[in-house]
């Protein structure tokens, strides 16, 4: 019961956003519309799920991997699993004594809560969070270990790598509180590291994403920075400096020198995509006025709306506006689109009420200058991150569909949805119904069957 002397639970733990108790296996327990015979795959998602059942933040809770397994029209089973790392071993202890020795002042970033994204490559799952290693899980979600590239990663590794679909290269950056504080880094599609270089920036910002193009990686420098006085008091670390300014860093792929372009003053947690024309670097994703300016509990710099960026490689000069007003995060295109122009992206209605009424799923056709199309779930009804799967053959950025896990309120239990992005108004193509509660999470990707993942 929530009065004015008990609150309840804080945002990060209510509603959907609780953590579930238990790691289990089911078959679906009905499902509405029909799954696609061409689907055959995994589709899975990973986001915060605390062990003990509370935790300090929303980015601080225990990784959990839910997936659902969609082979011949059917949807096999749904599974969620921990992933095993120091922290899942230690339930309620302190990162910061599991990972830093005093003694040396040596960080161990095996300690991670592996909680944010899942990305394929190079024949390995990886469970992805920016503060630590990445951690190698199964298609079955059993933990393999910590993956280093065979011991040459020696920083974390942002949770949104970029996969080139023309090299296959695998794109990424590694960030630390501590010089050198930005690392860039490239492998190959086999999985080995070609490149790392450090990137110089001045002090340590939250840098959780980042984009590519066809030729460049671009940075972004942002105006939330780490406070070590913070970081000593226990809480999050992480507050708004007016002084700091922002700006996009524009560096070749291949290495060299990075190209600074300021920009106004924002956050931006996750970009769309990128691309190169006209002798410009275009990028879109979701900006926020300001973020945490009186700290982590501040949630009043505004709502993430779609935006864009032209930084003008000629002139060195920055051309932004926004797109469109409607509150939205969880930005994706189709993964042959990352570095290219694309047409189309797809988006999630974002909302800092613990219950809002209903989620929205949005697609923007970037040729039509951003016209948006909607799918609304029903009353009751949210959902997360919308992943899009291609048809086999298909052409186009919307040939295919978008999944995401969602819950049912009046049922207290989640399902599978499968929107044709074609036509998001219409209709879901199915919905996998789940006799559990699937919590509200981060990011997620569709694993295609027959590809080599953990070699399991």
């Amino acid at each position: 019961m929530t009065t004015a002397h008990n609150p309840g639970p804080p945002l990060h733990l209510a509603g959907n956003n609780a953590p579930v108790t238990e790691e289990v296996t089911v078959e679906p327990s009905e499902v509405i519309g029909s799954v696609p015979e061409e689907l055959h795959g995994t589709y899975l998602r990973n986001g915060p799920n605390p062990r003990t059942g509370w935790s300090p933040h929303y980015f601080a809770g225990d990784g959990m991997v839910h997936a659902v397994v969609l082979d011949g029209g059917r949807a096999r089973w749904y599974r969620n699993r921990y992933v095993r790392t120091p922290l899942y071993e230690h339930p309620g202890e302190s990162r910061l004594a599991l990972a830093f020795d005093p003694a040396t002042g040596h960080v161990d970033h095996r300690v991670s809560t592996a909680n944010t994204h899942l990305v394929c490559h190079g024949g390995r799952l990886l469970a992805l969070e920016e503060g630590g290693f990445p951690y190698e899980i199964t298609p079955e979600l059993d933990t393999v270990g910590p993956f280093t590239f065979g011991g040459a990663l020696r920083t974390p590794m942002t949770a949104h790598p970029k996969i080139c679909p023309e090299t296959g290269e695998l794109v990424f950056f590694g960030s630390r509180l501590r010089p050198p504080y930005l690392t860039y880094y490239r492998a190959a599609p086999t999985g080995e590291l070609l490149q790392a270089q450090v990137v110089e920036v001045p002090r340590a910002t939250m840098m959780h994403d980042f984009a590519i193009t066809r030729d460049h990686a671009i940075f972004m420098d942002l105006p939330v920075v780490f406070d070590p006085a913070m970081a000593a008091a226990g809480g999050m670390p992480w507050r708004w400096d007016d002084a700091h300014g922002a700006r996009f860093g524009v560096m070749r792929r291949d290495g060299g020198p990075v190209r600074w372009f300021e920009v106004e003053p924002c956050y931006v947690w996750h970009t769309m995509n990128a691309y190169e024309a006209d002798g410009a670097v275009t990028v879109t994703g979701c900006r926020v006025p300001t973020l945490w300016r009186d700290g982590p509990q501040d949630v009043g710099g505004g709502l993430p709306n779609l935006h864009e960026w032209r930084l003008n490689l000629a002139t060195g000069t920055v051309a932004e506006r926004r797109l469109d007003d409607t509150a939205i995060e969880y930005p994706r295109v189709a993964d042959a689109e990352v570095g290219r122009r694309n047409r189309f992206g797809y988006v999630t209605s974002f909302s800092l009420e613990a219950e809002p009424e209903r989620s929205e799923i949005h697609k923007y056709d970037f040729a039509a200058g951003a016209a948006r199309q909607t799918h609304r779930l029903p009353a009751g009804h949210t959902c997360g991150e919308a992943v899009f799967v291609p048809r086999r053959g298909g052409s186009g950025d919307d040939d295919g569909y978008l999944m995401t896990f969602a819950h049912d309120r009046s049922r207290g239990t989640g399902y599978l949805a499968i929107l044709d992005a074609a036509d998001l108004a219409a209709r879901p193509v199915a919905e996998i119904r789940l006799p559990v509660r699937v919590p509200t999470g981060f990011h997620g990707n569709w694993l295609p069957s027959g590809v080599n993942a953990a070699r399991a």
